[in-house]
């Protein structure tokens, strides 16, 4: 990565977390267990990928950076309240999330389920606040979120994967289920950034749907490459689980060679997408580069 794109990069993680940390309620604020485990969930951790995708897609269109800091904090809320019901006993049962006990260990399992529930509460709100955008691009945006986290989107697609334990997927049954779990909140990420500037004309949001489906099974294939190739420590999260708990993996079916073969192919895909807007996607592209070479 070149040193501009750090820098952006950087900024935009720092200004993403202040964000968030603002639209928080504060800690003492009763009930002042649940927000201090809210700020445990989505503060001080993460690579912040769906914000740094809201940010880059606003480029392409002059979007207003106070539209984009609600939806870039909109999005990160959805994705740890995700997180944070996924690591639960129920589901996932991890101990291990970012490099810190995840929330249900921290606290408890009520607290957790609560987490959840709240930050996906206040994701809507934070977004349906933004008050200099006009309403019925408000409305789209609201709607997009909703059906990304919905079982159309990621709830959907973890309800495949906790119904996949053990079973032998096609290629084309794990594709629907990650497109559904982490495509769809990835896509959505690059959307509401879009339509943070304006209104999409169809071949607009064609190309940036292409983009996003490609780096939607991107980052799912270099996480599965990177489970079975990584460690704990330098993951942030349990290493080597996917195949303890006998889950059907881009490397279970494909193998770890031709997985990381189809990373950059779907890395490539990402860039030809981005055609059409030249040099004003250059993040985008550098975010496709990111997460396929990222190691964590």
């Amino acid at each position: 990565m070149n040193g501009a794109f750090d820098d952006w990069m950087k900024t935009v993680q720092a200004a993403s977390e202040n964000d968030l940390s603002g639209f928080l309620p504060a800690p003492a604020v009763v009930p002042a267990k649940l927000h201090a485990a809210m700020r445990y969930a989505l503060l001080g951790g993460g690579k912040r990928v769906r914000p740094l995708l809201v940010y880059a897609a606003g480029a392409l269109f002059g979007a207003d950076a106070a539209i984009l800091s609600r939806a870039a904090a909109a999005v990160e809320m959805i994705h740890a309240y995700s997180l944070v019901h996924d690591d639960m006993p129920c589901m996932d049962d991890d101990e291990l999330r970012r490099g810190k006990p995840t929330v249900h260990v921290a606290y408890d399992e009520a607290t957790a389920l609560l987490v959840g529930d709240a930050l996906q509460s206040q994701a809507f709100l934070v977004l349906s606040e933004a008050d200099s955008i006009p309403a019925a691009r408000q409305v789209a945006m609201l709607r997009l979120l909703a059906h990304a986290s919905g079982s159309a989107g990621m709830c959907g697609g973890q309800a495949i994967d906790l119904d996949s334990v053990g079973l032998s997927l096609t290629l084309e049954q794990l594709e629907q289920m990650h497109q559904l779990k982490t495509g769809a909140l990835l896509r959505a990420a690059v959307v509401l950034g879009a339509l943070a500037g304006k209104d999409l004309e169809p071949a607009e949001l064609q190309a940036l749907n292409d983009y996003a489906r490609a780096i939607g099974l991107a980052f799912q294939v270099v996480d599965d490459v990177l489970d079975a190739t990584a460690d704990s420590a330098t993951l942030g999260k349990t290493a080597g689980k996917d195949a303890a708990d006998n889950k059907p993996t881009y490397v279970s079916i494909l193998g770890l060679e031709p997985s990381r073969a189809l990373a950059q192919k779907l890395r490539l895909d990402a860039h030809a997408a981005l055609a059409p807007f030249g040099e004003k996607a250059l993040r985008l592209r550098e975010l496709a580069d990111l997460i396929v070479q990222r190691k964590a």
